[in-house]
């Protein structure tokens, strides 16, 4: 069982991912914008980040430069799961220290290769 800390400012979608985590048998840990999702990293040291992007206080992007570049946390995958589907928006993203990039509506099996990709599991 991994512990997964998922980022996003959507109460509806952050529910529907925690229960998709849960459901593969995780432990979900929550933030509701990028500063927290950043403090969250730092203080709970999860086995992998799902990041959403267009976040208030500071975006996806920010927090994950944010949390990639820190020495304590840097060792943590992230994920971007966000609704930005251009590949630009990729691009940046991977650059900005992403390990992967999902697209909403979350497809269920794209996330479970994610997850055995990058922690086993």
């Amino acid at each position: 069982m991994a512990r997964i800390l998922i980022v996003d400012d959507s109460p509806s979608q952050l529910l529907g991912i925690k229960r998709l985590v849960e459901k593969l048998g995780h432990q979900a840990v929550t933030a509701e914008d990028g500063a927290a999702g950043v403090e969250a990293a730092r203080r709970e040291k999860p086995d992998l980040i799902l990041m959403d992007v267009v976040m208030p206080n500071l975006n996806g992007f920010q927090a994950t430069r944010t949390i990639s570049k820190d020495p304590d946390t840097a060792h943590i995958p992230i994920v971007l799961v966000t609704t930005k589907d251009q590949e630009t928006d990729k691009v940046w993203g991977m650059r900005q220290g992403a390990k992967a990039y999902v697209t909403k509506p979350v497809d269920e099996a794209e996330l479970v290769r994610t997850l055995k990709e990058l922690i086993g599991v």
